[in-house]
């Protein structure tokens, strides 16, 4: 005897349903994790950054993020590659980047009890918090930070 085996044709709604899924999948991937050149010059050394802050009158920014942060990529992109906040770092603070795999950053990662990527802090040259951010800060709230408003 023998079976007749006929495939059932599936209706165009799902090849058009997973091809759209797959498109938004690639492009969803691709915003997560590209990131525009902007013109902040991070430092990496928080000593240094505080000396530079005493003798500028600035304040310290410290970035705390992660290679794998996808908010940290996608604030770096909204927040930090606009012109506005490009010169306000510029002008009042010392942008530090600290990545919170680093083990060099082990012991300013205890210090001010950071457990989540991304978060901001603003301190001044002695190391007192100015101000405190956990998760992904708007453009407006990150202004105001550091302009101390």
């Amino acid at each position: 005897m023998k079976q007749n085996k006929s495939k059932k044709k599936s209706h165009p709604f799902w090849s058009f349903f997973w091809l759209t899924f797959l498109v938004v999948s690639l492009w969803y991937a691709w915003y997560s994790f590209y990131v525009p050149t902007n013109n902040v010059v991070w430092s990496n050394d928080i000593v240094a950054s505080k000396e530079l802050a005493k003798n500028s009158n600035k304040n310290v920014l410290i970035f705390f993020t992660g290679k794998w942060c996808s908010p940290c990529r996608i604030m770096k992109r909204e927040v930090f590659a606009d012109t506005k906040i490009m010169k306000a770092i510029q002008y009042k603070v010392i942008p530090v980047e600290v990545d919170m795999d680093d083990p060099n950053f082990e012991k300013l990662i205890k210090q001010y009890n950071i457990s989540t990527t991304p978060t901001t802090i603003i301190i001044d040259p002695n190391g007192k918090v100015i101000n405190y951010a956990v998760g992904k800060v708007g453009k407006t709230k990150f202004l105001e930070m550091v302009l101390n408003k």
